[in-house]
């Protein structure tokens, strides 16, 4: 049998096995439907749309044109990406995933950055957000605000690391981009200018079209969630949580972790959220802690990785190079950490953030 009928088959053999447990497991998937809605309708859904309205209308009225023009002389250099992708940068870090990835796919659409561009940039630009850095995971999960200035240094160092490596992706077909120099603020007003009437849609129009493609994005954002929080409690149904959680063991130990943290790094595996919260309780140091909550901010969960995919299925931006990227940064947190200069950074940090807060 040859590897796509073994894919078919695979394929549809889990599809069966999914429409089966939900059968037999009636009122626990819809309990984890009902999770996976509420983190969608309670968090992600107040949180992403007015960025993602707001995103829709600063490329519509040109200010994305005015801010790439300044930027330019920083990405270009260092992440070999057009100045609008500091933008996307900036954008993806105020609201979190899958922002990176969406405002990409707006960009490539426009014409205004190449494939290769668009592959570099949703390398980097795809992150956590710093509220929920400090406000879920550090505050909510740890109890311990200091922590967020850990995972955040972390978790963007590991970002820029990954984009830094991704310029040299793709340098053999793409042509040498001629330097720029830093414009002039009546040159960028020009680039604005130029932008916002070459969009020849009324403001009503644009705003209309900000909403409607906003909510779609983030439908198909709350479908993804809602799917991968009922697979994971049918896994964990269906013992397969513990399987993976055995092997995951072995790598533990490998690397000097303990145990405990098997089942949730395998939860973390399909939703980070509710990954990170396990961490939280376990018994064990909190240097490890933050070590496998980093993994699991940096590699974000399934779910978000298909949230992505989706976004740029319709393009001709490529996911393995996405995936593999992101893959890399579970290895940065680790590294980041456990280097002699942010291990000094971060004790000095904890301690003097943790007197701080215990004074007031």
């Amino acid at each position: 049998m040859s590897f796509q009928k073994w894919h078919s088959l695979l394929l549809a053999t889990a599809a069966t096995v999914l429409a089966v447990s939900l059968m037999l497991f009636p009122q626990q998937s819809l309990e984890a439907s009902l999770r996976g809605l509420s983190i969608w309708w309670d968090v992600v859904f107040p949180s992403l749309l007015p960025f993602f309205i707001i995103s829709e209308l600063l490329i519509a009225f040109g200010v994305v044109s005015f801010i790439g023009a300044y930027m330019e002389p920083l990405m270009r250099p260092l992440f070999r990406v057009p100045g609008t992708g500091g933008f996307v940068w900036a954008m993806g870090l105020a609201s979190g995933y899958p922002a990176g990835a969406k405002l990409t796919t707006r960009l490539w659409a426009d014409g205004r950055i190449t494939t290769i561009e668009a592959e570099r940039l949703v390398s980097f630009t795809n992150s956590s957000n710093p509220l929920f850095i400090f406000g879920a995971i550090a505050i909510g999960f740890f109890h311990d605000p200091a922590l967020g200035i850990v995972l955040a240094a972390a978790h963007y160092g590991g970002n820029i690391i990954v984009g830094l490596i991704m310029r040299f992706h793709g340098t053999q077909t793409e042509k040498s981009a001629k330097k720029k120099s830093f414009p002039s603020l009546a040159k960028a007003f020009h680039l604005l200018h130029e932008e916002r009437i070459k969009d020849e849609r009324p403001i009503g129009k644009k705003l209309g079209d900000a909403v409607q493609s906003s909510v779609q994005t983030l439908l198909m954002i709350g479908g993804f969630i809602i799917l991968f929080s009922v697979l994971n409690e049918v896994l964990s149904l269906l013992r397969f949580t513990e399987i993976f959680a055995a092997f995951i063991h072995v790598l533990l130990a490998i690397i000097g972790l303990s145990s405990d943290f098997g089942i949730p790094i395998v939860s973390g595996l399909f939703e980070m959220t509710l990954g990170s919260q396990l961490v939280s309780l376990t018994d064990t140091p909190l240097k490890q802690q933050a070590i496998v909550t980093s993994f699991l901010l940096a590699f974000a969960g399934l779910s978000a990785q298909a949230q992505a995919a989706s976004l740029l299925a319709p393009t001709a931006i490529r996911f393995l190079p996405f995936f593999v990227e992101e893959s890399c940064k579970v290895s940065s947190p680790r590294a980041l950490q456990q280097s002699r200069l942010t291990g000094y950074i971060n004790r000095k940090v904890l301690t003097y953030l943790q007197e701080l807060i215990h004074s007031t």
